[in-house]
């Protein structure tokens, strides 16, 4: 018996080798993870449903959503808010009229092929798409990392700080986080290297995957100025326009689901009048909406500060090499905070698109006491938010 543990071991091992760099590491990051908060999320709800009055009366229908999807708790919980509505639009029938606009499509889409190859189960096929997604988004971020960076050890701070992100559990839920910073990352990754083509298609899936995907071609231009010794002139912009003109294919990505608000319910801005029906959300000053957040109701304050931490971190990390991430994140929580103040209620979940702040602090954290403190203050803030959004008695992350 002995013998044969060992030989399976050695077996493990050479196998382990064999596979390249960074993989081993980035799985084994995906998967503690994974285990970790599977782990605290079955404790919550164990603790939660000796609580009288669990679940609130406003959110039992959610609770009876989650049910209805698995009667494994450690699948369903990662089904809260949108995701029941992205489960619904995977689901609705593509003929006839077509009412749900308040969402882009691909996420969704994406799961109606992959549940059919699941016998159907759309709902693993959600779970299924934004976890490989997330570890794609470790790879893609390993790799523009090194680039950034310039060392290993840098890469794998990043992936590690991405990965603690106070609200960075949502890579794993059916939500559209894991597939957008995936893209983002790639797009950013192959612009870094140059390859402009899949630049383009991997934007185009980008701004198919959320509305502000399509404003990510400005920072994406900012890098091939940068490539350039951001020259200008006539003949420079030839020169821009010959090499980045896949960049035409983030905004072509959300006219393509305006087309489809067009076909399918008669109006190209259908998303934008669903958002302001459903939600009253209406195109703003930023600014305005962030001030007033910080002195109204305590708990959207407490979102707005995580917003302005966000935006000090980038501003201190600032490095000239590294505008067009500064404009990228910066870009990531103004424009959500142009929705008006109903954006409140997710902006926690709209500030993990802004992956630039990983890498200010995989730079922050070169030395070893500093990585530690940094790592486990980042651990706590996220268990604390995860257990806030599995009880969602407050609403604070939705």
């Amino acid at each position: 018996m002995t013998a044969r543990l060992a030989g399976a071991t050695r077996t493990g091992a050479r196998l382990a080798r064999r596979v390249p760099a960074p993989w081993p590491y980035l799985i084994g990051l995906f998967l503690g993870a994974k285990l970790l908060l599977t782990l605290v999320g079955l404790l919550a709800l164990h603790g939660w449903d000796d609580i009288s009055g669990a679940p609130p009366p406003d959110e039992a229908d959610m609770w009876t959503q989650q049910r209805a999807i698995s009667g494994h708790r450690w699948i369903s919980f990662w089904f809260a808010w949108d995701a029941l509505l992205y489960l619904r639009l995977s689901r609705l029938p593509l003929t006839g009229p077509w009412h749900d606009f308040g969402f882009p499509l691909l996420y969704p889409f994406l799961a109606r092929p992959v549940g059919a190859l699941l016998g159907g189960n759309n709902a693993l096929a959600l779970l299924l798409i934004s976890n490989v997604a997330f570890l794609l988004a470790l790879w893609y971020g390993y790799r523009l990392a090194e680039l950034l960076l310039g060392e290993p050890d840098a890469a794998r701070r990043f992936t590690r700080y991405l990965v603690l992100l106070p609200t960075a559990f949502l890579f794993q839920a059916a939500l559209t986080e894991s597939l957008f910073v995936c893209l983002a990352l790639a797009a950013f990754y192959h612009a870094e290297r140059r390859q402009w083509l899949l630049v383009g298609v991997f934007g185009y899936f980008l701004a198919m995957s959320r509305s502000v995907g399509f404003v990510v071609a400005l920072p994406l231009a900012l890098v091939l100025l940068r490539q350039h010794d951001w020259r200008l002139g006539p003949r420079a912009l030839l020169g821009y326009l010959r090499i980045g003109w896949p960049l035409v294919l983030l905004p072509a990505g959300w006219f393509t689901f305006m087309a489809f608000c067009r076909w399918k319910g008669g109006d190209w801005f259908a998303y934008q009048h669903a958002q302001q029906a459903g939600w009253g959300i209406k195109v703003q000053n930023p600014l305005p909406v962030l001030l007033g957040g910080l002195v109204g109701e305590p708990r959207d304050a407490a979102r707005v500060w995580f917003a302005v931490a966000v935006l000090a971190v980038l501003i201190a990390g600032y490095r000239r090499r590294e505008v067009p991430y500064l404009v990228y994140g910066v870009l990531m929580v103004l424009v959500p905070l142009s929705m008006g103040p109903p954006v409140y209620k997710s902006l926690l979940r709209y500030l993990l698109a802004a992956f630039p702040v990983a890498l200010v602090l995989a730079r922050w954290a070169r030395r070893a006491t500093v990585d530690v403190w940094l790592t486990a203050a980042l651990a706590l803030v996220q268990g604390a938010l995860f257990v806030l959004w599995l009880t969602y008695w407050t609403h604070m992350i939705i």
